[in-house]
């Protein structure tokens, strides 16, 4: 969900200045900020950077995004021996450990990278030269400008464009069809169904029933879509996000589809049972560092949790709940079989079958991947539940 902005503060010229602080993730503002310019060395710039200072940029836009891949060589070209001591560790580490470790990693890299700050007017436009146009994709982000100034990472504003142009162009599903109306336009915020696999099982298992489906967790709402195209007459999708729900309205209102699906804000489950109730919740049990990765990350496995255990409750006589899950982490020792199964039986669950399917993603097959022995034995499962 998009966070509440905080205020960041910094001197120019002499005179204290201030701005609303804009952060997806909810990270706090630097508490020291210096403004930079064209005549900042990368190697200075890094050093700031490391040291946790924000460089408020004040010249050429296109320089500010020169400096960021500057940023971005020497965060990935660590010193010789500090490689070979983090080579050492990570070949001696658990799986879980690695993880872990990649994790920490990633972190710090993003802090390094999110040095380069950008200032915006009160209309979202950049008053920088050569700045580019960012103002409809910072709309469809954080919703109409308020005429106050802010304050966003250049990495962040980069991240925000790309959701833009996915928005645009949309992310094509065989499963609804042939063109034209076989593409998902995900919003900012809201996981893009780019891994299709879990989208090909839901379209190829064998349904229970027409009549009426429940969509926990809709996203995109890529998954209620294909229920609908495959003749399911009702779908009551839930999401507990806003930005999630008017994604999936649009999408299914460019589909032709939302006469048939009814949207509701809710954590888990709507009122009432249904025979068909299906569910895609996060695959890994660890804490999510922004808000999209809630799609990836689930602390706990809270919504794993939830899901089987209000189930039955939701199912009517003879129903079927789909658990699309990859076991990526159980691959990762992040959360065993046997501890799912147990979740499944103690939920008053039992197995009807399972579709699996190996992941055909670019991480899959990548052998520099801090994590590729468990993405390279990765399936993901349509596990057909149904009440003892």
């Amino acid at each position: 969900m998009p966070t509440t902005p905080s205020t960041i503060h910094w001197t120019h010229q002499g005179q204290p200045q201030q701005a609303l602080w804009r952060s997806e993730s909810g990270a706090a503002a630097p508490r020291r900020v210096e403004t930079a310019d064209d005549t900042l060395a990368a190697d200075t710039a890094y050093r700031m950077a490391c040291e946790g200072t924000g460089l408020l940029w004040q010249g050429d836009f296109q320089n500010a995004r020169h400096l960021l891949q500057a940023l971005m060589r020497r965060a990935d070209k660590k010193p010789r021996k500090a490689a070979a001591k983090a080579s050492q560790k990570l070949a001696a580490a658990t799986p879980a450990e690695a993880f872990h470790l990649h994790r920490q990693a990633q972190a710090q890299r993003a802090r390094v990278l999110a040095s380069v700050l950008i200032p915006l007017e009160g209309d979202y436009s950049i008053a920088l030269r050569r700045a580019p146009d960012w103002r409809q994709a910072c709309t469809e982000a954080w919703g109409p400008a308020t005429g106050e100034r802010s304050v966003a990472t250049l990495r962040e504003l980069l991240g925000l464009v790309g959701a833009h142009e996915w928005r645009k162009k949309g992310v094509e599903i065989p499963a609804l069809g042939a063109p034209p109306l076989n593409r998902i336009h995900p919003h900012y915020g809201v996981f893009s169904p780019v891994r299709g696999e879990y989208v090909g099982l839901v379209a190829a298992a064998p349904l229970p029933s027409k009549a009426l489906a429940f969509d926990i967790g809709v996203g995109t709402g890529v998954l209620s879509a294909v229920l609908a195209c495959r003749g399911v007459q009702r779908v009551v999708a839930t999401d507990q996000d806003p930005r999630a729900l008017a994604c999936a309205r649009e999408n299914l209102q460019r589909l032709q589809l939302l006469d048939r699906v009814e949207l509701v804000q809710a954590d888990l489950f709507p009122p009432g049972r249904a025979p068909l109730v299906v569910c895609n919740p996060p695959w890994v049990p660890a804490r999510a560092n922004s808000p999209i990765e809630h799609a990836v990350y689930d602390e706990g496995s809270r919504m794993l949790k939830g899901f089987l255990a209000g189930l039955s409750a939701h199912l009517e006589p003879g129903g079927e709940g789909w658990l699309i899950l990859s076991d990526l982490a159980e691959h990762l020792g992040l959360r065993p079989r046997e501890q799912l199964l147990a979740w499944i039986a103690e939920a008053g669950l039992v197995v009807r079958g399972r579709q699996d399917v190996k992941p055909v993603h670019a991480k899959a097959a990548d052998a520099q991947d801090a994590l590729h022995a468990a993405r390279a034995a990765e399936v993901t499962s349509l596990w057909r539940l149904a009440a003892a």
